[in-house]
């Protein structure tokens, strides 16, 4: 079973389970967490080839929602909350196994095939000679060498074990199942319970042509711009992040 990092104690509320994005981990969505908590048990899981969770030969959507539907029959029904590949994996979770996902919120990615690939961030981590590395700074100067970004180098240091010298991702696996992560199964069927869709005002991951696919899908789907956030709209814009999911559960009412 995957990895998972309660926060909180379980209430009359439904447990909330977040889903990382690629190259990210439980432990990214703490802070997150530890905010939303207040009126119900959050739980933030490490993906396959994420974190502390097992490592397996695919990446598949219909794997990654597989894993999810075991932590949900062990937990029980819980609202899902995923971003971007998780995301993507909480979707096919809630159109497969929609007993498991109570209400839905969807993280800056639509249910489509987008083009950009990731392969640069991983040949980037895999020039990292860790060998070399007794800090974190150390690998994130190594990194500034190929990525650009000093707040992704960062990102990804934190999926370095500085004791064992090794990345906490399965980059093999992650690089070879790429067109899989960037694509969007064949689903069939519809999630009928509440869904928010959150975007960044400033990501160009979810546009209007992507709605009518989106409510395709999910019909009783909302959409909630957050100004100034990027992609990452919790790292970018925690608080506003924090107060939209707040007040989207509040208001829709959870089926029992």
């Amino acid at each position: 079973m995957l990895n998972t990092i309660p926060h909180g104690a379980p209430t009359a509320e439904p447990p909330l389970l977040i889903v990382h994005g690629l190259f990210g981990s439980a432990r990214n969505w703490s802070v997150i967490a530890k905010r939303l908590s207040d009126v119900r048990q959050v739980i933030t899981v490490d993906m396959r080839n994420h974190g502390q969770s097992p490592w397996a030969p695919s990446q598949s959507y219909e794997d990654m929602a597989g894993d999810l539907a075991e932590v949900l029959e062990d937990v029980g029904p819980a609202d899902v909350l995923g971003h971007s590949m998780g995301g993507k994996a909480a979707m096919v979770l809630a159109l497969t196994r929609p007993e498991l996902v109570t209400r839905l919120i969807v993280a800056d990615i639509a249910p489509v095939t987008y083009r950009h690939s990731q392969s640069d961030k991983i040949a980037a981590m895999r020039a990292v000679d860790l060998d070399a590395v007794e800090r974190r700074s150390d690998a994130d100067a190594q990194l500034a060498r190929h990525l650009d970004d000093p707040a992704l180098c960062s990102f990804f240091t934190q999926s370095l074990d500085l004791k064992q010298k090794r990345w906490r991702l399965n980059l093999d696996v992650l690089g070879a199942e790429m067109e899989k992560i960037i694509g969007f199964p064949e689903v069939t069927g519809q999630f009928g319970k509440p869904t928010l869709f959150l975007t960044g005002g400033n990501s160009d991951y979810v546009g209007r042509d992507d709605r009518d696919t989106i409510t395709a899908l999910f019909p009783r789907a909302r959409f909630v711009g957050i100004p100034g956030a990027g992609h990452w709209i919790h790292a970018d814009k925690p608080k506003e992040f924090v107060a939209a999911v707040s007040e989207w559960l509040a208001r829709s009412e959870a089926p029992r």
